[in-house]
């Protein structure tokens, strides 16, 4: 039986297209079912660098946004630079895929804006150019826009080694009929040949506002600190998955009391926080969040509605018990007892759901909730 979903959730699935397909396939497929229009975005993201002295390359990729028929936005297909398992390395880029490089993330913003995800290599960083007062050079397929002094502003480059059959599908935040949501994007995903990929993650974005409350904040980090090996056990976190870590201990002793929002926020950058942990913080820490979710990065790949949601109503239930003022209480020792009283507290949330439900119901007289352990 598929769980069903209460919080306000939004879902990035990470999946691999077959030899000889695409993001770019699966998106004019869905676009092509529901009447609607498939529109070129660019997608943000990071890789290691191989230059000295350079930790990260900065980098625009070539995404898709899917929107129905009416405008309304169905998902965007966007790479994941973590999906490598099965790639060629050498295959050269099929026409038409190239992507943008920078070391500042201003100007990749620029870059962004003034590029277009759906135009040619050659003409990438013309508009960029004119801004600068600049030229654009070419060195064999890579083409480079320097500012006057000589450095570097940004590189466009043919994207190889297969990078269009990474599939990251986002969905916009569903309120309801999460599970049919899911398979109008993963049955057509399904029948083009899609498979999950080795290093898979499925990431859930639920509504961050009752988060922000520093108890609330605070169970969350003793939930994912303290129970961090049963969780991973009980939701099957993927082993090869990457860009996966343990809170960071400055914020894990600060809910050893009773911190307050500054007193987790400055143990969040004592510890060096940012989104690449099991649970992306990073936008409950902030006044001016680009997203206000919390994101559970832990889930594994999945290709059906029914293996992604219920394992996401689990979350939500134990993110609900976050909510109660009691502390998350500690863990037992044993892994067997651990992953027991995990579900024994989100039954018990579950079960004072429902009890809340019928009182609004007006079905049982009203009772006091059983107290949280």
């Amino acid at each position: 039986m598929t769980a069903e979903l209460h919080r306000r959730t939004g879902f990035e699935i990470e999946l691999m297209a077959p030899p000889g397909h695409s993001r770019r396939s699966l998106a004019r497929n869905l676009a092509d079912r529901c009447g609607g229009r498939v529109h070129p975005v660019w997608h943000h993201d990071s890789e290691p660098s191989l230059v000295p002295g350079l930790g990260r390359f900065l980098h625009l990729t070539q995404g898709f946004a899917v929107r129905r028929a009416d405008g309304t936005p169905l998902c965007s297909l966007v790479d994941d630079v973590t999906l490598t398992a099965g790639l060629d390395p050498r295959t050269p880029a099929p026409p038409g895929w190239f992507r943008i490089l920078s070391d500042d993330q201003r100007l990749l913003s620029l870059l962004a804006a003034h590029s277009d995800p759906g135009g040619t290599l050659p003409a990438a960083l013309d508009a960029t150019a004119q801004l600068w007062g600049s030229k654009v050079h070419r060195h064999d397929d890579v083409y480079r826009l320097d500012d006057a002094s000589g450095a570097t502003i940004a590189l466009a480059a043919p994207q190889g080694g297969e990078r269009e059959r990474a599939c990251e599908i986002v969905t916009p935040p569903l309120s309801t009929g999460h599970g049919a949501a899911l398979e109008e994007l993963l049955g057509p995903a399904r029948e083009l040949g899609f498979t999950i990929p080795r290093e898979a993650a499925v990431h859930l974005h639920i509504d961050g506002a009752p988060f922000r409350e520093p108890h609330a904040l605070a169970n969350v980090v003793r939930l994912f600190a303290h129970w961090r090996e049963p969780l991973r056990l009980l939701l099957q976190t993927n082993p090869a998955c990457r860009r996966l870590a343990p809170l960071p201990g400055p914020l894990v002793d600060a809910v050893a009391g009773l911190p307050s929002t500054d007193d987790l926020r400055k143990a969040a950058a004592e510890g060096g926080l940012t989104k690449f942990f099991d649970v992306n913080l990073t936008q409950l820490l902030t006044d001016t969040p680009i997203r206000d979710t919390i994101e559970i990065r832990i889930l594994p790949g999945a290709l059906t509605a029914d293996d992604i949601l219920n394992r996401a109503g689990l979350v939500e239930l134990l993110l609900d018990r976050c909510v109660d003022p009691e502390p998350v209480p500690a863990p037992p020792a044993d892994p067997d007892a651990a992953i027991e009283q995990l579900l024994h507290l989100a039954a018990r949330t579950l079960a004072a759901r429902e009890d809340a439900r019928e009182d609004a119901r007006g079905l049982t007289p009203p009772t006091t909730p059983p107290r949280r352990s």
